[in-house]
């Protein structure tokens, strides 16, 4: 029988949640960075054969018996042919029972991909025999993934939601974001450019994040998934594996290239001219390679010296077609810095009209970061744009926006993203669109040129009016008092912590 899941004592958890406060707890001592493939392998492998057993039942049911073991009638719903032993019926059931069970997931990922050409280069190879993990923790996981259907309910995108989750929870145990960018992020990004027709391009496309909000946009404005075509690079070979199975377990086709690579000095998409292009390149990234591209074509705004900041977003517009748009993120030191030419670049940048909106962003929403960022909107063309607004930009200050979910993490909910969005699309339209003190503003060129082309959001927009506090006083210094309190103890707590690893170097305070 299988496991229950964990369930915590008093708290409601999701689905998700309790799978992967079980799953953690089988990890021992292993890393994260390689425990993150041991545990999306394995949702990946079942939620595949959850939809090989659904559509072999369809095929019986029909009276089509003949046809179970026939890949076509698998692969003409979109769904991956499974041999036998690739199959979670056999892994959960036999093969976790055996010694051997790591060569056993590894012959299942090679057959899989082995009999279905759109997984080439997706799935780990020969990896399960490397990882420390103790068989019989290995088979636990099996058993956990084993009392979930991952594939019950397509509308809800169920495996979308483990995998999406798990991603999170893995950038945050490791403390590093390059393989996933928060949630919140990629939806502003999305519902700002409306990626819903035409050639999307991620020349850093981690985990793959970007291109399935973009689907799921699609399918939110009954679009059409076939009129959307994906293109993409990633460096790592193994964020690149996690990419191509998160499309993959959505039947999301993509063009990755033929290979994993560093997109600044090896383009595999040198001919592409992209109608969106979404990105969140590698923060003030050093080492990038500037001293062997200085006659690179792609500078066409000026000649990038300094950290990568500018390389990359005339690399982003490079990739545009005359009527595309980009939305990509940066560190907000691209707002201001005037070291090796970048404001003169940026300055060029403003007088050729391609900046149409930047987004200052709050803190805390990065796990692999603390630094502060920003989104810049850019198109090479005014066509998306009403008269009125061609010669000026568009700043919006979010700084103010999201909220905690725990002490060092912040996410920024449905209701502002669409503020956010509709501030955008309403001012591009020419209609509906105000100044917010505070908020945003549309600003002339020339006045931007009066601020020596510093495109800092709060520098605009100005101060927000201040709220009346409506706390009553006595309520109001009751909880700070309370929390006052709290962190005297934990100073004290740590004092003491810290006393104590002291006398045991053989220090007494």
């Amino acid at each position: 029988m299988a496991r229950a899941v964990k369930k915590k004592d008093t708290k409601q958890v999701s689905m998700e949640e309790a799978l992967w406060d079980a799953a953690d707890e089988m990890r021992g001592s292993v890393e994260y960075p390689v425990y993150k493939q041991v545990v999306l392998g394995l949702v990946f492998l079942k939620f595949v054969s959850d939809r090989f057993e659904r559509r072999k039942q369809e095929l019986i049911a029909e009276g089509k018996e003949k046809m179970v073991e026939q890949s076509f009638a698998y692969t003409m719903k979109n769904v991956f042919y499974l041999p036998e032993k690739a199959r979670w019926s056999y892994l959960a059931t036999e093969a976790a029972k055996q010694s051997d069970l790591k060569l056993q997931l590894d012959y299942a990922m090679e057959i899989i991909e082995k009999n279905n050409e759109t997984l080439k280069g997706a799935l780990p190879s020969n990896f399960y025999v490397t990882v420390d993990l103790d068989v019989s923790k290995l088979a636990s996981l099996i058993d956990i993934m084993n009392g979930v259907d991952l594939s019950k309910d397509e509308e809800e995108d169920v495996i979308g939601r483990v995998y999406e989750y798990f991603l999170s929870k893995f950038s945050s145990k490791e403390g590093k974001g390059e393989f996933y960018t928060p949630k919140p992020i990629v939806k502003i990004i999305t519902e700002m450019i409306q990626p819903l027709k035409g050639r999307i391009f991620d020349p850093c496309c981690g985990s793959g994040g970007m291109f399935v909000q973009s689907m799921k946009l699609v399918q939110a404005h009954h679009g059409n998934k076939a009129d959307v075509s994906i293109y993409g690079q990633e460096y790592t070979l193994t964020t690149l594996k996690l990419a191509k199975m998160n499309l993959a377990i959505r039947g999301i086709s993509a063009n990755f290239g033929d290979r994993n690579d560093d997109s600044l000095r090896r383009d595999l998409h040198k001919d592409l001219r992209a109608d969106f292009v979404m990105a969140n390149p590698p923060f003030n990234q050093d080492k990038w390679g500037a001293d062997e591209l200085t006659d690179d074509p792609r500078w066409v705004y000026g000649i990038p010296r300094g950290n990568a900041n500018y390389a990359w977003i005339q690399h982003f517009l490079y990739h545009l077609n005359d009527n595309g748009v980009a939305g990509f993120v940066l560190a907000n030191g691209s707002l201001t810095s005037n070291t090796n030419g970048d404001g003169e670049i940026r300055k060029n940048l403003v007088d050729r009209q391609v900046v149409d909106c930047i987004v200052a962003l709050p803190e805390k929403l990065f796990y692999s970061t603390g630094i502060p960022v920003c989104l810049w909107f850019c198109s090479k063309s005014k066509i998306r744009r009403e008269d009125d607004t061609k010669d000026k930009v568009l700043f919006i200050d979010c700084r103010k926006m999201g909220r905690l979910y725990d002490r060092t993490h912040k996410t920024i909910d449905d209701d502002e993203i669409e503020k956010i969005a509709s501030t955008y699309h309403n001012w591009l339209a020419g209609k509906g669109y105000e100044d917010v003190q505070g908020f945003c503003k549309s600003v002339p060129i020339s006045e931007v040129a009066e601020s020596d082309y510093m495109l800092t959001p709060g520098r605009y927009v100005g101060l927000a009016p201040e709220e009346e506090d409506s706390e009553p006083y006595e309520e109001k210094m009751k909880r700070l008092t309370s929390e006052l309190g709290e962190l005297f103890k934990e100073s004290h707590r740590l004092e003491e912590e810290i006393k104590k690893n002291l006398k045991a170097l053989g220090f007494d305070i």
